[in-house]
């Protein structure tokens, strides 16, 4: 039962180690919306989303106001559009228009959803869907879009994997008039959760129910301030000072989500316990791991460092909450996080040592900025490489990098707010094109015989 005592303790943290409740996102089920007619379907689709979502962004000041915990995004997952346009056929970008307007309408910061799931292939509107991305991220600014193209149980679809190199450099491509704005809002999954609070990558799965509140948390400042308060313990302790204050978040969460619930009267879905950096100094998961004694992030011991961390915020928060879900663990993505920018301007952080790190973290490689003329073979290459991580070792993992049109390593692109600024990142350039271009898909793993 929780009761206010239990936040309490957590006033400092928010006025003073940036703990916020990154995100309080619905989910809704558009199956009930398809149609044959796909005007008929944008129709129910817009009504639905009104319907279910109009006093989303309300009910949360009002939760802000009542307990003084920001509640930064306020957002919408709903069912992979795919699945949706399956059943209209027809130009998918009127999905996207419609969508947009909803947001419009609803005032939520963004959408999830625009979306595919192509892990053992592609079924009917899932290859149309795809190549729309580029062009339906470019004309709305609010939408958001994710492809999973693997997963331990199914293996890695390689035809799925060389189409979204081309459709990444072409959203770079298409938005290089608005720095590249749209590869920052896609997301390549393997092992994608259905219940995901987090942009890009949420969608609402087919397994959810008709619509369910899900929210995520964030706390990196806190850890860090927790584990600068005892500069002499060794790594033990540390590790449980890092489960205690995971608890103590994941239980604000906890209370917000079951608030959020009731006033909408809406199921309470998941807590995502992830620790979701910003670009604001103090608010830095790199930083979290340089107090725990690394010179910067990227030197050697970064990945045990890194480790350590995500599952001692998974054991504390999984005791503070009914049902964790989501990705839940530390985020490391570039652009969004101060210290990792500082790290990969000096060159202590590069691609590889990232790869290398997302065997053990929460999600991938995410919100990198590469250089303009990185083919889709690489970038593909880069895919099949993360989704090989997570296919094998049965976790999420997930690519979002930006080639940055125009731009060479050493140069910076600006985003601005949560989605930062960040370093063009050196790749290897030489040449994936023949495995690429092979096509077919990479099998499932024998772990994945668990029947």
């Amino acid at each position: 039962m929780l009761e206010i005592r239990d936040v309490l303790e957590t006033v400092q943290m928010i006025e003073n180690e940036n703990l916020d409740i990154r995100t309080i996102t619905m989910g809704i089920s558009l199956l009930d919306c398809c149609d044959s007619d796909i005007n008929k379907a944008c129709d129910k689709v817009y009504e639905k989303i009104v319907r279910k979502a109009e006093n989303l962004v309300s009910t949360g000041e009002k939760i802000e106001k009542k307990y003084g915990i920001p509640i930064i995004n306020k957002r919408v997952s709903v069912t992979p559009i795919s699945m949706v346009l399956a059943a209209s056929g027809g130009d998918p970008l009127l999905y996207a228009k419609t969508l947009e307007r909803a947001v419009n309408t609803i005032g939520v910061n963004f959408l999830g959803g625009y979306s595919a799931l192509v892990q053992k292939g592609f079924g009917p509107g899932d290859e149309a869907l795809i190549r729309s991305i580029p062009e339906a991220l470019d004309i709305t600014d609010h939408i958001c879009s994710s492809v999973n193209i693997g997963s331990t149980k199914t293996g890695i679809n390689m035809d799925a994997v060389a189409l979204m190199g081309e459709i990444v450099k072409q959203s770079a491509e298409v938005t290089a008039y608005k720095n590249c704005i749209g590869p920052a809002k896609l997301v390549v999954f393997c092992n994608a959760p259905e219940d995901n609070p987090f942009m890009a990558g949420a969608f609402h799965g087919a397994g959810e129910p008709d619509c369910v509140i899900n929210v995520g948390v964030s706390g990196p400042g806190v850890v860090r301030a927790a584990i600068s308060k005892i500069p002499d313990a060794d790594i033990t302790e540390i590790a449980e000072m890092v489960k205690r204050t995971a608890f103590k978040i994941t239980r604000v969460g906890q209370l917000v989500a079951n608030e959020a619930a009731e006033r909408l009267d809406v199921p309470f879905g998941i807590v995502d316990l992830s620790l979701a950096p910003t670009p604001t100094v103090g608010d830095s998961v790199a930083q979290v791991l340089e107090e725990m004694g690394l010179e910067q992030c990227g030197c050697a011991g970064t990945t045990a460092c890194l480790a350590l961390l995500n599952d001692a915020v998974k054991k504390g928060g999984v005791m503070a909450s009914s049902s964790v879900g989501g990705l839940s663990g530390a985020f490391i993505p570039v652009s969004e996080d101060a210290g990792m920018i500082a790290a990969a301007k000096t060159g202590c952080l590069k691609i590889e040592k990232l790869e290398a790190m997302t065997a053990v973290c929460s999600v991938g490689l995410d919100m990198i900025v590469i250089p303009g003329d990185t083919t889709p073979a690489v970038i593909s290459a880069i895919i099949a490489d993360e989704a090989a991580i997570g296919m094998v070792n049965s976790k999420t993992t997930a690519v979002r990098v930006i080639p940055a049109i125009g731009k060479n390593v050493g140069d910076e692109l600006e985003f601005g707010g949560l989605l930062g600024s960040g370093p063009v990142m050196a790749v290897n350039t030489a040449s994936p094109e023949k495995f690429i271009s092979r096509g077919g898909s990479i099998p499932a793993p024998l772990q994945s015989l668990k029947n």
